[in-house]
């Protein structure tokens, strides 16, 4: 069987900075190939040649076993981005159709763009109507209406980048679904993920990347761990210990009585202490995001109380919030995290610019220092601060929105997804800094649907069901499966 694709001793450097060192890829028919390495070590790069997007230094390519070079655009090879390109403004087919819309003379042909997108929806068994509009549609069915776009191209190799990093556990199921129906018609899949439960549970072949290098390569088999996969990852072992450490808690500082928002959530009961790490889950449609969006300030009105510090406010924005030190870091990055046409440096400062200024001037060299705090703390791999934000991995894009959060000097961090795109071993990393800001008494509040994620910090957890809280428990209490039993409307030993 000959491959699909073939990629050899591709080269590729931006400036001093060599990102892709002779590496060499191969993908077989029908196969879903995982592509796996640490935050910027070149696998997107990789992908954008392969995709057209940017030219390959050297090296050589062959697609279905003809030499193509990269900078020739081939429509056989669609790749989903990690940020999604869709229009919310536009219907699910003028999002398929948009830059190659049909005609009938002068005139959009409609009908003809509706019924198309209604017969590849239907060979793909999803839940889609091709007259809804994006906005209205949940992450995952996004995610799937990139992946119609890119079906309805009749691309033969779909590259997915971190497709589920912002979905729920029910969501995934739904893509995952979509993903194999694709390869029993003989598409081939190269998903790139940090997430190795799922590499181990979707794909059939992977390539590990570290520093721009391919270190290994190989079959998905029953005995593959993903112990193994990470250790390739960042070339050492990593902690298997939780990072969980047990500590004195303060008094109260966050209060919500009965706060309620039409059709959101409703009569939610929560407290949070001084140095504690509350985490908040649940399924598709809990409404947690939009509770904690109104909690920092950005989604009015609401009716209820909120205490913080022993006081009772009312926040009707952001600034607000900043005011009495809420600082929230969101769930879509490239919605509501990053300003794309701002440098690195700007993303991570722009809330506090105000701190900077000397005597009507702008201190560069105290937003220097400030950065590179940060960027050290955090380990953001970053060449110049002065580039923009759009030049770093996704995860490292991640790691300065937490910067610029960290930043506002806060006594509550609100993180809704926080460590979506980030690898493995940065989650480490993440972890045992929230770990240490939450002992020197900052309070944070986790919103997640990952299971480890909560029991590797969580002091508390609340389960959220149709707007509602329907369990609280205590860490020496916290299970998987009673946590998903409640999240899907359950109850345990009485609990409602």
């Amino acid at each position: 069987m000959n491959p699909v694709a073939e990629m050899k001793q591709i080269t590729k450097s931006f400036g001093q900075n060599h990102v892709l060192k002779n590496v060499d890829f191969t993908l077989m028919p029908g196969s879903i190939h995982a592509l796996l390495g640490e935050n910027g070590t070149g696998k997107t790069t990789l992908m954008n040649i392969l995709g057209s997007i940017i030219p390959k230094d050297s090296g050589s390519i062959k697609l279905f076993g003809e030499a193509y070079e990269s900078n020739e655009m081939n429509q056989q090879v669609a790749f989903i981005h990690q940020e999604l390109s869709l229009v919310n403004d536009l219907t699910v087919f003028e999002n398929v159709y948009l830059g190659r819309e049909l005609r009938k003379s002068f005139f959009l042909d409609k009908q003809k763009m509706i019924e198309e997108t209604q017969h590849y929806i239907e060979l793909l068994d999803v839940a889609l109507k091709p007259t809804q509009m994006v906005s209205s549609l949940n992450p995952a069915l996004k995610q799937i209406t990139e992946i119609l776009r890119a079906v309805m191209q009749e691309a033969r190799i779909i590259i997915m980048d971190e497709p589920t990093s912002s979905l729920t556990d029910v969501e995934i199921d739904h893509v995952f679904n979509v993903i194999r129906n694709l390869r029993e018609n003989g598409v081939s899949i190269i998903f790139i993920s940090h997430k190795l439960n799922e590499v181990l549970e979707i794909c059939d072949a992977y390539t590990i990347m570290r520093d721009g290098n391919v270190v290994a390569t190989g079959e998905v088999t029953p005995d593959l761990t993903e112990a193994m996969l990470s250790r390739h990852m960042v070339g050492r072992e990593l902690s298997t210990e939780v990072i969980y450490r047990e500590r004195p808690l303060g008094s109260t500082i966050l209060e919500l009585a009965n706060l309620s928002k039409e059709r959101e959530y409703k009569d939610i009961n929560m407290t949070l202490k001084k140095g504690e790490i509350l985490g908040v889950t649940g399924l598709l449609g809990d409404g947690r995001s939009e509770l904690f969006m109104t909690v920092a300030g950005a989604n009015m009105p609401y009716s209820g109380s909120m205490i913080v510090n022993q006081k009772t406010v009312k926040l009707h924005n952001t600034t607000q919030a900043m005011r009495s030190r809420i600082t929230y870091v969101p769930k879509n990055r490239k919605e509501n995290g990053i300003i794309t046409d701002l440098s690195i440096k700007e993303n991570m400062t722009l809330p506090i610019l105000k701190n900077f200024y000397r005597n009507g001037l702008l201190n560069n060299q105290a937003i220097l220092e400030h950065n590179q705090c940060y960027i050290q703390e955090l380990f953001i791999k970053i060449s110049d601060v002065n580039h923009l934000i759009t030049s770093l991995s996704g995860g490292n894009q991640q790691k300065v929105v937490l910067a610029r959060a960290l930043g506002t000097n806060p006594d509550i961090v609100i993180l809704d997804n926080p460590t979506q795109g980030v690898d493995v071993g940065a989650k480490l990393e993440i972890y045992t800094l929230i770990m240490k800001l939450a002992e020197e008494g900052i309070s944070f509040v986790i919103l997640s649907s990952e299971f480890p994620e909560m029991h590797n910090l969580c002091d508390r957890v609340y389960v959220m069901f149709q707007g509602q809280v329907r369990g609280e428990f205590t860490r020496e209490e916290l299970n998987e499966e009673d946590i998903m039993l409640v999240a899907t409307g359950g109850s345990i030993n009485g609990r409602d």
